[in-house]
């Protein structure tokens, strides 16, 4: 069974609690206004120092389809499928994105990773924010801002495995919490014909030692 959590509330300017039995989901799909949200865009697409990492997959070294920056607190380094990342110090913008971010969560983060999805080529496979540096039920605030892309859900472990998608609007949060990583998968997939840059930052807090 798939379902849109956004039915009935695309013009919705309020807070939106979807509650999917052992997670939870907030979204707040108008954080920023267009014009503001429209300045971060073209700004973090100029300034950021975009990578491509690689990742080794059965035996091959593939560059992941999208660019990506991680960013935060000095010693707030991270890992995720082999790959360890240092972060770079606070960009001014990420940094006003950051503080809105904690005022509206009212949770702290340290990083955040920062994706850039240049087309609809560009993507993320299926896969939890679960590593140990981020604890057990971690926060995980996933801001938008460009082209308006589908998000997608699935159960880990349960068959036939329950699903769900949305979407994330420029401009947007959806805040991830609860037991969301240890229950949940999440994908953003491709889109055939999509010429429309989008970046997605994803704050985080990283627990050390």
């Amino acid at each position: 069974m798939q379902a849109n959590l956004f039915d009935g509330d695309e013009t919705s300017t309020h807070v939106i609690k979807h509650s999917i039995g052992n997670a939870q989901l907030i979204e707040f799909p108008h954080l920023f206004e267009t014009a503001e949200a429209n300045q971060m865009l073209e700004t973090l697409i100029a300034d950021i120092p975009w990578r491509q990492e690689s990742l080794r997959i059965a035996g091959k070294v593939r560059a992941i389809p999208r660019l990506q920056c991680w960013m935060g607190d000095t010693g707030s380094d991270y890992g995720y499928s082999g790959v360890r990342l240092t972060p770079y110090p606070w960009h001014n913008t990420v940094k006003v994105i950051h503080d809105r971010v904690a005022d509206s969560s009212g949770s702290t983060f340290n990083s955040a990773l920062i994706n850039f999805y240049r087309n609809g080529e560009d993507s993320v496979a299926w896969h939890a924010d679960d590593e140990a540096e981020l604890g057990d039920s971690p926060v995980i605030a996933s801001v938008s801002l460009g082209a308006q892309r589908v998000f997608e859900l699935k159960q880990k472990h349960q068959l036939p495995a329950k699903k769900f998608k949305l979407t994330l609007r420029h401009g947007s949060l959806l805040i991830m919490s609860g037991t969301m990583q240890q229950h949940w998968l999440h994908q953003l997939p491709k889109v055939k014909g999509l010429q429309e840059p989008r970046i997605n930052l994803t704050f985080r807090n990283i627990i050390n030692g």
